[in-house]
């Protein structure tokens, strides 16, 4: 069994992307029932809460997706662990179709490699079990370490690694404060030894100092561990802090993707261009912005052709008909018909910055 204390990165990282999904797309059925749709004449309907999304995550790097409440951040985090399966597309696990593990040993290695950070460390963690045991769980389910000494050992470790001593293994969750449960959570995620973790906005409900303390410990154990993330925040600031590569979504697509510095520093998507304008400028450069406007359109009934177009002040009429490809543009991936057609030059987002304020 690995030390939780050993760096487990390998001397010689592994070619090909840990994760790779391709065309994803995950519907939901939220037709109304059967006798109803009878009675009223009334279609079965689908909500399509991630529509083929496609993006790879390096070994020991961190991927980050970012967007407003509901564009399918959190469903894109159900997929990747198995809590839903996707309607199409594929995802792939170290160059292995998730689809194809049909074994319970491949299901069961899968599972332990890959864990889930929650948003709410209020409502993730058991109030009934002591702290000890919610850490140890994941290591008597893999059937890790028998019951005795070892396994006591083994949660002091996680314990010790994520800030508490053994003695706070005896309490129950509620004896902690909300940045201190996050760090149980985290050491339960570990006790397994996965490889990849999913962390679903694990700072959102915290305090920004606690905040701070949670995402330096997550970087902390990604160099040390060798861990591979994605993490998943409506925080710029927060993702700008930890993240290497970056997808920005709206409305169930993946409307741009690269490295975090290509698109913090040179964003080429209208929306990404916006949500960057909506943090608030600390310097006073006093550079014109373009702040996103309107109201998100209701994923029941999304708008044709590209999604965005209601809000954006570049849209045409092949905008508002046709559904845009993924264009490279400036070494990131974007779908635009704005970047593509080369529409967006600095006399055009100049005019729209001015007309804006």
């Amino acid at each position: 069994m690995t030390d939780v204390l050993q760096d487990k990165r390998p001397s010689v990282q592994p070619s090909g992307p840990l994760v790779s999904v391709q065309g994803m797309s995950k519907y939901f059925d939220v037709s109304p029932p059967f006798l109803t749709r009878v009675l009223q004449g009334r279609p079965r309907r689908a909500l399509r809460a991630v529509d083929d999304v496609s993006f790879d995550i390096p070994h020991g790097s961190t991927f980050s997706l970012v967007g407003e409440s509901g564009c399918g951040k959190s469903t894109v985090a159900r997929l990747l662990v198995g809590l839903y399966q996707p309607t199409q597309g594929e995802i792939y696990f170290d160059g292995s179709a998730v689809s194809q593990l049909k074994t319970r040993r491949h299901l069961a290695d899968f599972q332990r490699r890959i864990q889930i950070i929650f948003q709410d460390p209020y409502a993730s963690l058991n109030p009934r079990w002591r702290v000890r045991d919610i850490i140890a769980e994941p290591v008597r389910t893999h059937r890790l370490l028998p019951e005795g000494a070892a396994l006591r050992k083994r949660v002091a470790e996680l314990l010790d690694h994520v800030g508490f001593s053994n003695k706070d293994g005896e309490k129950y969750p509620h004896e902690f404060s909300g940045g201190q449960r996050q760090r149980i959570s985290i050491a339960r995620a570990l006790a397994g030894d996965p490889e990849f973790l999913v962390c679903d906005e694990p700072t959102s409900a915290l305090d920004v100092s606690v905040q701070a303390q949670i995402l330096n410990l997550m970087k902390d154990l990604q160099k040390e561990l060798g861990l591979t993330y994605l993490f998943i925040s409506h925080d710029l600031a927060v993702v700008s802090h930890i993240s290497d590569y970056l997808g920005v979504m709206y409305l169930g697509r993946l409307v741009e993707s690269g490295t975090a510095s290509d698109i913090f520093n040179d964003p080429q998507h209208p929306y990404t261009r916006m949500l960057l304008d909506a943090i608030p400028d600390l310097e006073m450069s006093g550079r014109k912005r373009i702040p996103v406007a309107g109201e998100v359109p209701s994923p029941m009934a999304p708008p044709a052709g590209c999604h965005f177009h209601p809000r954006c002040p570049f849209a045409d009429a092949r905008c508002r008909e046709e559904i845009p490809g993924i264009t490279e543009s400036k070494n990131v991936r974007v779908r635009c018909h704005a970047v593509e057609e080369g529409r967006l030059t600095p006399e055009v987002l100049a005019e729209a910055a001015a007309a804006r304020t």
